[in-house]
């Protein structure tokens, strides 16, 4: 069994190719905006932190496909105005970063309701929780409510989790546009 970031892109690989744009809703410490950079024609990368913005150009350095923008992912349609086949976020707080800087649920919603206007047909997002921190849990709630009020008839979602394992384990939301 796949774990969960190797799912993630798995569930990407299978609907990304070389023509595709995809985009990076957090992109960390740029391993997501590498994985993207390397299977799509351009990726867009976002997140609001200097570090992270620096941890990702140099991932990519070798890479001419990636355009790393320093704001909220909130704002992709700021950026973004051509279809998407392939996004990906993974929520939280930036690993060896300020663990008081995180995604929040009301932010996170409002960017997918936008990235949601920009998925191509059979295109996918991959929304990585961790609900094993007091907001992380409360984000992935509101998340699940979310997504679980998605027109079915326009939309497929799905939930992959570990349920034996300790301490809340991060787990993914997939979302694959039907129609």
């Amino acid at each position: 069994m796949d774990k969960i970031i190797p799912f993630a892109h798995k569930l990407l690989q299978e609907v990304v190719d070389s023509n595709s744009v995809t985009v990076d809703m957090t992109c960390g410490n740029g391993f997501d905006t590498l994985f993207l950079a390397e299977i799509s024609k351009k990726v867009y990368a976002f997140d609001i932190q200097d570090a992270a913005i620096e941890n990702t150009l140099k991932k990519v350095r070798d890479f001419n496909n990636c355009e790393v923008i320093k704001d909220s992912h909130d704002n992709i349609l700021n950026y973004i105005d051509e279809p998407v086949k392939g996004a990906i976020y993974n929520l939280g707080y930036l690993p060896t970063g300020d663990k008081s800087i995180t995604t929040t649920s009301d932010v996170t919603i409002s960017s997918l309701k936008k990235i949601l206007q920009l998925l191509d047909i059979k295109g996918r997002i991959i929304v990585v929780c961790y609900p094993g921190c007091s907001s992380g849990l409360d984000e992935s709630i509101k998340l699940g409510e979310f997504l679980s009020s998605l027109d079915q008839k326009r939309y497929s979602v799905i939930t992959y989790r570990f349920i034996n394992q300790i301490n809340n384990p991060p787990f993914i939301y997939a979302i694959e546009r039907d129609k």
